[in-house]
């Protein structure tokens, strides 16, 4: 019963996103954002525990006064009358759409709700919100976003929040959630500049996430101290989680750094050299805080089993996926200077 639950709701829930991104009318769209929440509900409730319980109401809250934002912005700019209507309606109601759809993405400065709703929730329901969820409100601000002095704050005050709010953070929920918000005001920069450097950013930080997160939901870590005591014991999947984890941060070797490089250079063609600053300086913060945590969960204890002993479990399929994720910006440059 468990089963056809997930999987009846779980099918809503992608057909919603779909209907919401491929909708030829803002009302389309909006209802497909409607049917999205009402199946993400029960799917953050299936724990039964007081968190997740909390959690659920808590998105559920947020995403409905977003929702009902995005209705009364649409049904503004639908006014033809000249006396109601005007550029200067035109514009607010424009703004007003996308503020929501920041709102529902979890963006700073409207991220009040993001990492306190991903405290109470499992890692598989985790990675629903922090990458199928973002997929719909980000292609219909794609669809509604041009060049504004409000975008470009945003992202500043996103990738500012981000490094900022990560310091002396001991829950791994909430340290992935400002690493969202960080994320998030990459993908931004790189919608104003070119939509498939946003395609391919979406996907690589998802499978990053992806990785990442399955591997905490594997060995039940949710503190750091949870993680520096548990992958003591399993040497070689501690190795693989550390170098996904800078992959996540945008070091080079690694393939997260192809998006934020992809989306560098074309935000210095377009000469926006203030913004790309700002964007480094405060992503640096960030790599500070993942190479922090990296170095103290490689350091941490020397008494530790032979590489041997756990290569060969059923955790092999993981550790494959593992590695192909981290070798596979060497292939990727390759195919590149092959053509």
């Amino acid at each position: 019963m468990t089963k056809t639950f997930k999987l009846i709701f779980s099918s809503i829930l992608i057909i919603s996103t779909l209907i919401s991104i491929s909708s030829y009318s803002w009302f389309g769209m909006w209802m497909g954002l409607e049917i999205n929440l009402l199946a993400i509900i029960p799917i953050l409730q299936m724990n039964n525990n007081y968190l997740s319980a909390e959690s659920s109401i808590k998105y559920f809250i947020v995403q409905a006064v977003a929702s009902t934002m995005i209705l009364m912005s649409i049904i503004i700019s639908s006014f033809k009358s000249k006396i109601l209507f005007n550029e200067l309606t035109l514009s607010s109601s424009i703004l007003m759409m996308n503020l929501s759809l920041l709102t529902k993405m979890g963006m700073a400065p409207f991220h009040f709700w993001f990492p306190e709703v991903l405290e109470g929730l499992s890692w598989m329901n985790c990675i629903l919100i922090l990458t199928w969820q973002k997929l719909a409100p980000m292609v219909l601000l794609m669809y509604n976003m041009e060049f504004s002095k409000s975008i470009i704050i945003i992202i500043i005050v996103g990738v500012i929040i981000s490094g900022v709010m990560s310091f002396n953070q001991i829950s791994i929920r909430k340290l992935m959630a400002y690493s969202s918000i960080n994320h998030m005001s990459w993908m931004i920069s790189s919608m104003l500049v070119l939509k498939t450097i946003w395609m391919i950013y979406f996907l690589i930080y998802s499978i990053m996430t992806l990785n990442i997160l399955l591997i905490l939901n594997y060995y039940k870590i949710y503190f750091l101290n949870q993680l520096f005591q548990t992958m003591n014991n399993f040497t070689s999947m501690k190795f693989f989680f550390i170098l996904n984890f800078m992959s996540l941060s945008g070091i080079p070797p690694f393939i997260g750094f192809l998006p934020k490089w992809l989306t560098i250079q074309m935000l210095i063609n377009e000469k926006m050299y203030f913004l790309t600053l700002i964007m480094i300086i405060f992503t640096l913060v960030m790599i500070f805080i993942y190479m922090r945590i990296s170095v103290s969960s490689l350091m941490m204890s020397i008494n530790e089993n032979s590489w041997k002993t756990n290569i060969f479990n059923k955790s092999m399929s993981m550790m494959t996926m593992n590695f192909i994720l981290i070798s596979s910006l060497i292939l990727v440059t390759l195919s590149f200077n092959l053509n």
